[in-house]
């Protein structure tokens, strides 16, 4: 069975959608002009916009679901992954899949918006929607639901449970079927109560966990102050195999560090635009904006942190592609979130590998949230008439199910089978908003026109010619404070 799943996952992490990833990045960034850059500004400024409605959350808390899913297992475990398999320059090549990412993300934050709908209460928006209602294929629209109702419920939460019962076992004590069934019965609690539970427990959560995590970096990024433009240069030189130590790794750190990236920041991956159109806004761009942001904080300043921190303090192996490992500072340990947890711990002893545990388990436990509503927004859409409510509770059960078992499984089959999942949503997605990027790219031109004209810009379908946006044909809904 492993063998089988390793297959499936080397086809599907095949060259060819490394450099779609990549290619994708840079002809975004170029039909935007870079807004990634020109934009920074009024990102952070459209991040505290924090008003809602009674169908849609604030830009804050949209914010939040989507840092949810991105700041994850990926931005620990992940990086150490990347060093591991790529050497330090795979850290470069995430830097860059994220700067060029940010572009892939507006494009599929802003379609997000622009074609969602309302269901049961409340805004449903997402990949599935823009496919059926941009491009005109339900059928494609269908796989991409069914795909991701897979991967959201099946695939990637033992990725997620697999690193908290790891991470909780190295700095504790206690039976990783005791971790699982705990955060299973937390995460029962939080996913019946429905989606607006999920936004606030996220909107709570996330700045408090990032918060910690980043100041904990900052603090031992204070202490090696010195060490940084060495740390930097050794990661730029790796990256292009001008390393004698990492030579001969340059393709492993590309693959490693665009996968690990897209794992970890999930631009183009077709799932923060879920989150994307449950925002209550006047313009779809303003989403769009929020949401490439969210791009820079999960890996600029996370995964930055991370690999600062562990290579500051030499706490890693790096793995020989042709046998052995070209670098083995820790003799005896597996690939994962020990790493940091080692490199924190040469900092505070008898304090970090518990820190980064309870970060770890934070980190991965709003993933699994965020997981489970875009699993319930790709339901929705199946069943546009209303989803039947034991469904609702089947997908619930399985999420739950795979959580616990993620938890007592091999982290090889877990990673493996999250990154099949991560894999096939990319190659769906990426496809589809390049096929769909008009609309987004004439919604960026309105929102510009709008602001040289000095206005707080405000959406209308119809000045566009976009058809299909009924939700933006309407008189825009009353806000309130969220």
């Amino acid at each position: 069975m492993e063998k089988i799943i390793t297959g499936i996952n080397d086809v599907v992490w095949s060259n060819a959608l490394i450099v779609l990833c990549l290619a994708t990045g840079v002809y975004f960034s170029v039909r935007t002009k870079f807004l990634q850059v020109r934009y920074l500004r009024e990102m952070i400024r459209l991040l505290f916009d924090n008003k809602a409605s009674e169908t849609g959350v604030s830009s804050f808390q949209a914010f939040s679901i989507a840092i949810a899913g991105r700041v994850g297992t990926g931005n620990i475990a992940g990086v150490a992954t990347a060093i591991a398999m790529g050497g330090p320059g795979a850290i470069f090549w995430m830097w860059t899949i994220a700067f060029l990412g940010s572009a892939s993300a507006f494009i599929e934050a802003t379609l997000g918006q622009m074609y969602k709908e309302v269901k049961d209460g409340q805004y449903r928006g997402g990949p599935a929607y823009y496919i059926e209602k941009g491009l005109g294929m339900k059928w494609y629209a269908v796989v991409f639901a069914i795909a991701t109702i897979l991967s959201m419920t099946l695939l990637l939460p033992g990725v997620q449970s697999n690193s908290i019962a790891m991470g909780i076992k190295n700095a504790f004590p206690v039976d990783p079927a005791i971790t699982g069934g705990g955060i299973t019965l937390v995460l029962g609690l939080i996913i019946f109560g429905g989606v607006k539970r999920i936004g606030k427990v996220a909107e709570i959560l996330v700045p408090f966990m990032a918060g910690a995590y980043i100041l904990m970096a900052l603090i031992i990024i204070g202490m090696n102050i010195t060490q940084v433009p060495s740390v930097i240069s050794l990661i730029v030189r790796s990256a292009f195999d001008l390393e004698p130590a990492f030579a001969g790794v340059f393709g492993m750190a590309v693959s490693w560090g665009v996968k690990r990236g897209i794992y970890s920041n999930e631009a183009g991956q077709g799932t923060a635009p879920h989150a994307a159109a449950a925002a209550e806004v006047s313009h779809p761009v303003k989403q769009g904006l929020v949401q490439a942001f969210s791009v820079y904080v999960d890996t600029l300043f996370v995964c930055t942190a991370t690999a600062f921190m562990i290579l500051f303090t030499g706490q890693y192996n790096v793995v020989n592609p042709e046998g052995g490992f070209l670098v083995e500072n820790l003799p005896g340990i597996p690939v994962g979130s020990e790493f940091t947890q080692m490199a924190v711990n040469t900092h505070f002893p008898g304090l970090g590998g518990k820190f980064v545990a309870i970060a770890l388990m934070l980190f991965a436990f709003t993933t699994i949230m965020a997981y489970y509503y875009i699993a319930e927004t790709n339901l929705s859409y199946l069943f546009r008439k209303g989803t039947n409510k034991w469904l609702l509770v089947l997908l619930r059960v399985c999420i739950m199910g795979a959580t616990f078992l993620g938890a007592v499984k091999t982290a090889e089959m877990a990673w493996a089978l999250g990154d099949i999942g991560v894999g096939v949503m990319a190659w769906l997605n990426i496809i589809a908003i390049l096929l769909l990027q008009k609309p987004a790219l004439k919604a960026l031109k309105d929102y510009n026109a709008q602001r040289k004209a000095g206005k707080d810009p405000v959406f209308d379908a119809r000045k566009i010619g976009v058809a299909n946006l009924e939700e933006w044909e309407e008189e825009p809904k009353p806000l309130v404070s969220a």
